[in-house]
């Protein structure tokens, strides 16, 4: 598929030291998690970022905001919405805030009703939270992508 017709949209769980990476199928149907990226001090976790970026011809990023329960925004959800400017101005692209209200518990249940020991739950959590964060951005959409 060319880059011109591309529609893989990625989806990012950002956590203060962890970022779990998903992305979508190149008809912007489907969601699959791909990586987690350790975030450190340093900006090499953006240039993580910008390899998986580059290799998937993304077309679009879709960021969870996490919530409060009340609709309202906290610190975390700050620091998304200055992450997404920071990777819409390092792109190009469009970036979109996604509500994850509750999407890191709803994985961590669906791995313990798999009955996923503790350790590999940890290792796989964040990317399983991206790709919820991305497929229910990809449902809302209804195949009408608008990248």
């Amino acid at each position: 598929m060319s880059l011109t017709t591309s529609k893989r949209v990625m989806g990012l769980d950002l956590g203060e030291r962890r970022v779990g990476v998903a992305v979508s199928d190149e008809l912007g149907w489907t969601a699959q998690g791909i990586a987690v990226i350790h975030r450190d001090d340093s900006s090499s976790w953006l240039d993580q970022l910008d390899e998986l970026v580059h290799q998937y011809q993304i077309k679009a990023i879709v960021i969870g905001l996490p919530r409060n329960m009340d609709g309202s925004i906290g610190p975390r959800g700050e620091a998304c919405k200055q992450m997404a400017e920071v990777l819409q101005n390092r792109y190009h692209l469009p970036v979109h805030l996604w509500d994850e209200r509750l999407s890191t518990a709803a994985v961590e249940r669906t791995l313990i009703e798999a009955d996923v020991s503790r350790k590999k739950r940890k290792k796989v959590i964040d990317q399983m939270a991206a790709s919820w964060i991305l497929q229910g951005y990809l449902d809302a959409q209804g195949g009408r992508m608008h990248v």
